[in-house]
């Protein structure tokens, strides 16, 4: 599999005027670091649906990048657009990776289940929003992670079928339905078969009486 191209999206109004510095972005990037990756793009932009939109399609559609993750914008507050965004432009939801960050966040705390986050596919591209905390950044990202790889290798048309991502390494070799014959264990069969054997014979005694 050749290295994953990924742009990253950060929606905060604050850092696109240099009010604040992105921290999200780096816990991403080091995140990353597990992957056979590399970051190809990223910009800041304003909580605003349209201009998160349109850098959406522009990293799907120009920049065909392999992974976009957005950062920021998916809570409750009313300049908290990047979900409605994000739907705006996928074309396939992919639910159980936004379910996955949810139940890791929620381990954590009880605001977990606050976040809005979704993920889904435009085109070759997976889309992914994280939160804005770095931290909360990180520890979603982690959740998934080990998903990715195998996610990216079927929209690439590289996997066919449906194997399961850890078993994609396995050798060929005996069925896991099939056990190996022991000469051992049929040795200490055999005694008790004929044991049985030997139960079932029955002795016939003849009795002649002379008269």
């Amino acid at each position: 599999m050749s290295k994953i191209t990924i742009g990253i999206l950060t929606a905060s109004d604050k850092g696109s005027r240099g009010e604040r510095e992105d921290k999200s972005h780096d816990a991403i990037v080091e995140t990353l670091s597990a992957l056979d990756a590399e970051v190809v793009w990223y910009q800041i932009v304003p909580d605003e649906k349209d201009i998160i939109t349109e850098k959406l399609i522009f990293l799907a559609d120009k920049k065909q990048v392999d992974l976009v993750l957005t950062t920021g914008g998916t809570g409750l507050s009313p300049r908290d657009v990047t979900p409605e965004a994000t739907v705006a432009v996928i074309e396939k939801a992919v639910p159980g990776i936004a379910e996955a960050m949810r139940a890791e966040s929620l381990k954590k705390t009880p605001a977990g289940m606050l976040s809005r986050s979704v993920a889904g596919i435009r085109k070759r591209t997976l889309i992914i929003n994280l939160p804005g905390s770095p931290k909360g950044a990180q520890e979603c990202l982690e959740a998934v992670l080990s998903a990715l790889p195998h996610a990216i290798e079927v929209m690439r048309g590289e996997v066919g079928d449906h194997i399961r991502p850890e078993l994609k390494t396995r050798t060929t070799g005996q069925p896991d339905n099939q056990t190996t014959s022991n000469p051992e264990s049929r040795t200490t069969r055999q005694p008790d078969n004929q044991q049985k054997i030997k139960t079932k014979t029955k002795k016939c005694v003849f009795v002649v009486f002379s008269l």
